[in-house]
């Protein structure tokens, strides 16, 4: 009765094992982060050094988010990959974001420009990456073949310019 016990006890752990790794796939979606430029620097990543051009105001917040380049994720309720916000600065910003693995990645970035955490879309700026046409046939949602870039496992960098109504 003892290896009997002991063979469902570690079963059972095992089982339980496999249940702790699968929680951190998951937990790659919706973290908020804050701007460590240390995670661009030499010998670092995988990561984005991501420059946004042509802010308008120095008022609002401006929103960055990295999603996987799949249709299953890009601009997917709930599957962006890490967020960071800050305070607008009129001109260019630039933004070190870490990615949690070599591969395939899309940013999407929005300025709210009144600072109310709604998408007002005759006033605030949006713009993605590889600066994708954004007009009334596509809603603002490019295709996810669109805005990928690869990353390996190093830091890339990439320009996005904003775009306002």
């Amino acid at each position: 009765m003892t290896s009997k016990f002991a063979a469902i006890t570690g079963t059972a752990a095992l089982a339980l094992t496999g249940l702790a790794f699968a929680v951190p796939a998951e937990a790659q979606y919706r973290e908020k982060i804050t701007h460590d430029p240390g995670k661009c620097a030499a010998g670092k990543g995988p990561a984005v050094m991501v420059a946004i051009t042509d802010i308008k105001e120095s008022k609002g917040t401006i929103r960055i988010q990295s999603y996987r380049a799949t249709k299953a994720d890009w601009l997917e309720k709930g599957r962006w990959i890490y967020r960071m916000e800050a305070p607008a600065k009129a001109g260019t910003m630039r933004f070190c974001m870490p990615l949690p693995a070599a591969g395939h990645y899309g940013i999407a970035v929005r300025h709210d420009l009144d600072g109310d955490g709604e998408t007002d879309i005759f006033g605030d700026g949006g713009a993605m990456s590889n600066n994708p046409s954004i007009n009334i046939f596509n809603l603002g949602k490019p295709s996810y073949k669109k805005v990928g870039f690869d990353v390996a496992n190093g830091v890339e960098s990439i320009s996005i310019r904003m775009r306002y109504r």
